[in-house]
């Protein structure tokens, strides 16, 4: 027989596995293909790469994340319907997730979007 505390740490084991599997297959891509939106997530977030001329929209973390442009070195996100423009290097919030443009290229926009 397991003591109590055994079976609280292997609870709280199980609980804390089952989320962080929760977190990181909340992170979905655009349609596929050479053209789809590739994101990597982790405990903190989601980074997306959207490619300039590809996927504009990605779903993340039970929200939809899509590049609406560039100009310039701004750049304009929509998550989870509200639209934000910032500067690469730039943070704001959004529908209470915390979004960051981490770089801008002619073909690629790198995002960050955190709970």
């Amino acid at each position: 027989m397991r003591s109590p505390f055994r079976r609280t740490i292997s609870a709280l084991a199980a609980a804390v596995l089952a989320s962080t599997l929760g977190l990181l297959t909340a992170c979905g891509g655009g349609s596929g293909g050479r053209d789809s939106s590739p994101t990597r997530c982790d405990l903190g977030g989601c980074t997306v790469t959207f490619v300039r001329d590809g996927t504009p929209e990605v779903s993340i973390l039970g929200v939809t994340a899509r590049l609406v442009g560039v100009q310039g070195n701004q750049a304009t996100i929509e998550v989870a319907g509200q639209v934000v423009t910032l500067p690469v290097g730039g943070e704001t919030q959004a529908e209470g997730f915390t979004v960051r443009v981490e770089r801008a290229t002619d073909t690629e926009v790198v995002v960050r979007v955190s709970p």
